[in-house]
């Protein structure tokens, strides 16, 4: 791995007008960050005006989270918006709450995709599914959801943007994951997992679960898991962090990049 890149809900509180936008893409380049994945259209910048604020920081960006109704339903302007980030990563977040409920909704949701997807593979872009830890539950026929889109999906017009920690909390191996995946995934979401954290249920009783934390501070093998990606052809590494701590963002992600910078990046 050269360089690696953070998606911008793990700061999302440094992205809700243009001034702080300029200032946030520059601190993110000076942690080392070299490219960003979005979540969300950003609409208090035009999306020229948006590209060159991170252009003037030296960030490009690597894919999207986009709209999967503007998706379907608006191809000239997604087109349009997508050209002007100069990426050509079309995605979306996860599937619509139905398709996750019943398995005649995920095939639709499948069946939708992969048709929107051959028209913008058409022009020249791709269609990008982020997973969480739902996809690993099993459907009425025995598989589970995540069976069902690799089997399903257009492994020529669609890739998969796979996230470490959803992948382990949905009770999957990682490496053995990505490899199921090889040459089907450009973007890999580099998430770590500390060991337990405790969440309250009712008097008396915790449920003792996962947590995000920052690169290197949890339980993910990071560094076996970037060789194995590399050798499926990942292109490109993403940090993200769910939690986004108001007033802390930049801090959490910039422990992040040290870790990554000082133990995975190549010498």
């Amino acid at each position: 791995m050269k360089q690696f890149g953070i998606q911008l809900y793990s700061v999302r509180d440094h992205f809700t007008n243009a001034e702080d936008t300029k200032a946030a893409f520059k601190a993110l380049a000076e942690m080392g960050y070299s490219y960003v994945h979005t979540a969300g259209a950003y609409s208090y910048m035009t999306p020229d005006e948006f590209a060159k604020a991170a252009s003037d920081a030296g960030i490009s960006f690597c894919g999207t989270h986009y709209s999967f109704d503007a998706i379907k339903n608006d191809v000239e302007g997604t087109i349009a918006y997508h050209k002007a980030l100069g990426t050509t990563n079309i995605g979306i977040g996860g599937m619509p709450i139905p398709a996750r409920e019943s398995l005649e909704e995920l095939n639709k949701f499948i069946d939708e995709f992969n048709a929107s997807a051959k028209i913008y593979h058409e022009r020249g872009y791709k269609l990008t599914y982020h997973n969480h830890s739902f996809e690993f539950k099993k459907c009425s026929d025995g598989k589970t959801i995540f069976d069902h889109l690799v089997e399903k999906l257009d492994p020529v017009c669609t890739s998969f943007v796979l996230d470490t920690y959803w992948v382990q909390h949905g009770g999957a191996d990682v490496r053995a994951t990505i490899e199921r995946l090889a040459g089907r995934i450009d973007i890999l979401h580099l998430k770590d997992m500390e060991a337990c954290h405790k969440y309250p249920l009712v008097a008396g009783w915790t449920l003792e679960a996962p947590e995000i934390i920052e690169i290197g501070a949890g339980n993910i093998n990071f560094k076996d898991i970037i060789p194995t990606a590399e050798r499926c052809g990942v292109k490109y590494f993403v940090v993200e962090d769910d939690r986004c701590p108001e007033g802390r963002s930049f801090e959490v992600n910039k422990k992040s990049a040290d870790y990554i910078i000082a133990n995975l990046l190549e010498k």
